[in-house]
């Protein structure tokens, strides 16, 4: 029986809005509010053996109680057990407590030793009950996660009153094999109430048998979640589409390359999709300069060529202009005899009057491609038969989103899905944030790419890095110089990026440089692009709006200012601004010294590698998944007691539990789905 925290015996109205703030609504949520950490108050130390800075629990008779003179009002207790002496020092105290240890009482005390002005002293420490002495005789502590105002104690009374009376009702949901080691109770009673002999330090790493049930039932509820959503979308028609015999031809005749052999083997697991009504769910990962736009552009050439229509959607309004300007370029040479194919981007800028026609011809099918950002899946934009929806940087977007697509489709079709990534995702993230895709890698750049050098220099040397910045210029090579600020604050980067622009303008009037960034108009910041491409500016000052941005194999150096402030993943997708022709390319990592351990560690993995799968790998480690995917993919990825860096041996035979369930109790995954993700989307597995 799960019932609402309100109905426990002492418990008040500023607690259950306390509560509220730890999202812990009913006796359930509470069963499953695990501990952070355990304390030891179960051996009692003498006060000759004390050690600064250990928590521990001492026992003594108050001495003197005395109230020292000073700014603030205070209580010092001295208490002794015969072969040494403490002072407790308590700056808010009331009557009852100073009742309490009144001089000759016999009291036990647990906290913090420090170093003060009477020698060995313990601010506030927690006077310990008899009763809880006699549980802290035989059990662990358990330290919980709290908010303010909500006291360890009061915490520990509540989750020990549903242990209690409600922990039985719960019902066993893992096949009996896994419940046969450790069943939920006893995991449960084990996991807030462990023997004072556990190991702790085991405890503290989640590597305790009862843990890890708890860790495994929930990995298997976010497999069982993915493979709901996958089997749902199957259950959807899709249209089927034939192999492109114009289009692909007309589009790689016109390529000044030929598509590396991994572009062309990930075409053809896109094509083998396509071929199929069921709906296409690929994620498409490739390192930085991959070509995974051309891998696009050639999986749109099938279903043009099947009367159906694609749409595009970028994270960013420069990146679908991007990706605009090369599909433009792209179909326009294929649609010589002007047969209607036609390119449209829905851009903000727009007037309503040319926003009102290119919605008119997305709805009549005069527009086969349509580009745009998350705006492209508004109510008011129609589609007459869309057919595939490529969604770039796909990280950037929330999880669910990908399911509303389903509406845009024609007579019941659902349209095809690609989704595209240039920051290479982890297989232990893949597993669990894309369960629900398959998966092409492109893991080979085009021939001629030079290795970058990147190099990490201390803000000291930055007259030094200008030199050779001008140097280079000088002789006809192109450079990137970024800023970015301690605040993220796209006004306050701005501003950054046009002072070093006047700076540099100043120093170098014989430079032709050029300025992007946010706050830019974005036809403004198009042009600079467009100049910075046609080699009409040899030194482009801008903020991380260039992260993802235009290909310009002649710029060869790349400055990041304040490089310690960015992600690892954020700093290589700048770095791959730079080596995308075949001469030698630089990376200048500029930082401000004291390193931290973690952005000196982020800095010398950049030094070490351009391998994005690696690095990401190593993101994942220093950062966690929430960091390294964004917020808004990882809101399904809020783990109660799994982590996925440390758990991932896990993840393999959770799916396959996840995949037992779903085929012999499709009951107990939506009980297991109401447990541990009540607020996750629910779909039928049928």
């Amino acid at each position: 029986m799960n019932i609402p925290l309100s109905k426990l015996a002492k418990i008040t109205d500023a607690n259950l809005a306390q509560l509220e703030k730890l999202n812990l609504f009913t006796t359930h949520d509470a069963l499953f509010h695990l501990p952070r950490d355990y304390e030891d108050r179960g051996t009692l130390l003498d006060m000759q053996s004390l050690q600064v800075g250990r928590t521990v629990l001492i026992e003594g008779e108050v001495k003197s109680v005395d109230f020292p003179a000073g700014k603030k009002r205070s209580m010092a207790v001295l208490l002794s057990d015969g072969v040494g002496k403490v002072t407790l020092r308590f700056y808010h105290f009331y009557k009852a407590l100073t009742e309490q240890l009144a001089v000759g009482e016999q009291i036990r005390v647990f906290g913090e030793v420090r170093l003060g002005a009477r020698g060995l002293e313990m601010y506030h420490p927690e006077i310990i009950s008899k009763s809880a002495q006699m549980q802290a005789n035989s059990q662990l502590t358990p330290i919980y996660p709290s908010t303010d105002g909500l006291k360890q104690a009061k915490l520990r009374q509540i989750i020990g009153q549903c242990l209690k009376q409600y922990a039985h009702d719960l019902q066993e949901l893992m096949p009996e094999g896994i419940a046969k080691k450790f069943d939920l109770i006893q995991a449960l009673n084990f996991i807030h109430h462990p023997p004072l002999s556990s190991n702790v330090a085991q405890l503290r790493e989640a590597r305790h048998p009862a843990q890890q049930r708890l860790i495994f039932e929930e990995l298997v509820t976010h497999q069982i979640s993915l493979l709901q959503r996958r089997h749902y979308i199957q259950q959807i028609q899709a249209p089927k589409m034939s192999p492109s015999k114009n289009l692909l031809k007309g589009l790689l005749a016109q390529l000044p390359f030929t598509p590396t052999n991994a572009q062309q083997r990930v075409s053809q697991e896109i094509l083998n999709d396509l071929q199929t009504n069921k709906p296409m769910l690929r994620l498409v990962q490739g390192d930085v300069g991959a070509g995974k736009t051309l891998v696009a552009a050639m999986a749109s050439c099938h279903v043009l060529e099947s009367g159906w229509q694609v749409a595009i959607m970028a994270p960013t309004e420069i990146l679908a202009e991007q990706h605009y300007l090369n599909f433009d370029q792209w179909f326009r040479e294929l649609d010589a005899e002007k047969s209607g194919l036609e390119v449209v981007f829905l851009a903000s800028k727009l007037r309503t009057k040319q926003k009102n026609i290119a919605l008119e011809k997305i709805k009549q099918g005069q527009a086969q491609i349509v580009i745009g950002t998350h705006a492209l899946f508004q109510e008011q934009v129609e589609f007459k038969r869309l057919g595939l929806v490529i969604i770039d940087e796909q990280h950037r977007f929330g999880v669910d989103q990908r399911l509303a697509l389903r509406d845009k489709g024609a007579d019941g079709m659902t349209p095809h899905q690609m989704v595209m990534t240039a920051t290479p995702i982890p297989r232990t993230l893949a597993m669990s944030a894309y369960g629900d895709l398959d998966t092409s890698i492109i893991d080979e750049l085009p021939p001629g790419r030079t290795p970058i050098q990147t190099v990490a220099m201390p803000i000291e040397r930055r007259e030094e890095v200008l030199q050779r910045i001008y140097q280079n210029c000088m002789e006809g090579k192109q450079a990137y110089w970024v800023c970015t600020l301690v605040e993220q604050s796209e006004t306050l980067d701005a501003q950054a990026a046009e002072a070093i622009f006047q700076e540099l303008s100043e120093k170098f009037p014989d430079l032709k440089i050029g300025l992007a960034h946010g706050k830019l108009k974005p036809e403004q910041k198009q042009l600079v692009m467009q100049q910075f491409k046609n080699h009409d500016l040899q030194l482009l000052i801008a903020t991380t709006v260039i992260e993802v941005g235009v290909d310009v194999p002649n710029s060869s150096i790349m400055v990041i200012e304040n490089a310690e402030r960015l992600g690892l993943s954020q700093l290589h997708q700048l770095r791959g601004r730079v080596g995308r022709g075949s001469q030698q390319s630089f990376c200048v990592l500029l930082y401000k010294s004291p390193l931290s351990q973690n952005g000196q560690a982020r800095l010398d993995i950049l030094r070490q590698t351009n391998d994005g799968f690696e690095i990401a790998e190593r993101d994942l480690e220093l950062r966690g998944p929430g960091d390294v995917l964004g917020t808004k993919q990882t809101g399904n990825l809020s783990f109660r007691v799994a982590d996925l860096q440390r758990d991932d041996y896990l993840l393999a035979r959770a799916h396959q539990v996840a995949e037992q369930i779903l085929h012999t109790h499709p009951q107990h995954a939506d009980a297991l789905m109401q447990r541990w993700l009540p607020e996750a989307p629910r779909y039928a597995f049928i």
